[in-house]
């Protein structure tokens, strides 16, 4: 993929929200916000084949908008999105970058590829924004959804919008709803008919404190003084955050590895909180959600590699684990 990288990382703001939220016209109203000496892009993601809501977005210079239909691009095969939004920084000199995925999407997956090393000297990611509806947080059938959770739990900035229609119902679950989510620390804003200014959340995404790292194996071979550059898989990982920490790995798709072994190694684990991982197996693709009262696994889709995250609190040496999952390979 031929890529024209920009000369500097361009800010680049994730809105995300479930269905009928008012993402769209919040996106409408930051539009309207643009110098006109710089040209602001749209990368949007409908759910259907047809796609509406490139037809409301401004048609005229110093815009650029791509639409990418059929499916969420959080979850399904990157491949398409790659393409779409190099193609779309490529074709033209972006000074701000929006991406709109689909009310039925998973944002913290969007992130998580964004954010990728690859990612890192074209965009400049600002905090996550996610469009509620002020006017529906009292209806339990719409915000006890997983996903409508999900996509809160992944924001940096809640945006509640239709405040001039919430009724007291609404504010007193809204009272509620902050509290509940008071440890992930985000900025709460309420507007009205989406208006909005793109000061108010042109923040830099700080995230995780996430170290990418060679493989615990070739680390040890490593001259303390060297700091190589990761541009591809395998490597591993670790994120810290509000006192939790993540050990993870990610492994090209094309390796294999025994089912069972892979099973009895997770099972045998200790000290940890929660385990997730999908793997190539000869058993075809597996999906792993321990946590410590179930053991979970299940036939997954084909993935985009082979991933484990273990969450734990309290410091580990993970070379033995890495040196196990590697047996457990299949050369």
């Amino acid at each position: 993929m031929k890529f024209i990288a920009p000369t500097k990382a361009i800010p680049t703001h994730i809105i995300s929200g479930f269905l009928g939220a008012g993402k769209t016209t919040l996106l409408q109203h930051f539009l309207s916000q643009k110098p006109e000496d710089e040209i602001w892009a749209v990368l949007m993601n409908e759910f259907g084949q047809i796609g509406i809501d490139q037809q409301l977005m401004p048609q005229t210079d110093g815009f650029a908008v791509q639409e990418l239909l059929g499916g969420c691009l959080c979850c399904s095969s990157q491949l398409p999105m790659q393409i779409a939004l190099s193609r779309l920084i490529s074709e033209n000199k972006v000074d701000r970058l929006f991406i709109e995925p689909t009310g039925l999407g998973h944002p913290a997956q969007l992130l998580e590829q964004l954010t990728e090393p690859h990612w890192l000297q074209h965009l400049s990611m600002r905090s996550l924004i996610t469009v509620v509806d002020g006017s529906r947080l009292s209806d339990t059938d719409w915000s006890q959804q997983n996903l409508y959770q999900d996509q809160l739990k992944a924001a940096q900035v809640v945006v509640i919008s239709h405040q001039d229609q919430m009724s007291d119902t609404d504010i007193l679950a809204l009272e509620k709803l902050k509290k509940e989510y008071d440890a992930y620390q985000q900025k709460w804003i309420l507007i009205s008919q989406g208006k909005l200014s793109i000061q108010d959340v042109d923040q830099i995404y700080t995230g995780t404190k996430r170290l990418i790292q060679p493989l615990l194996k070739i680390q040890q071979n490593l001259a303390q003084d060297e700091k190589p550059i990761i541009k591809q898989l395998p490597y591993h990982y670790v994120e810290s955050a509000q006192g939790y920490s993540v050990a993870g790995w990610k492994l090209s798709k094309s390796w294999s590895f025994n089912f069972y072994d892979v099973l009895d190694l997770l099972c045998e684990q200790k000290d940890w909180l929660r385990i997730k991982a999908v793997f190539h197996t000869n058993e075809g693709w597996k999906s792993f959600n321990f946590n410590p009262n179930q053991f979970n696994y299940q036939s997954a889709q084909e993935g985009i590699d082979n991933r484990i995250e273990i969450i734990y609190q309290n410091e580990r040496e993970w070379l033995s684990f890495e040196d196990a999952l590697f047996h457990c390979k299949i050369d």
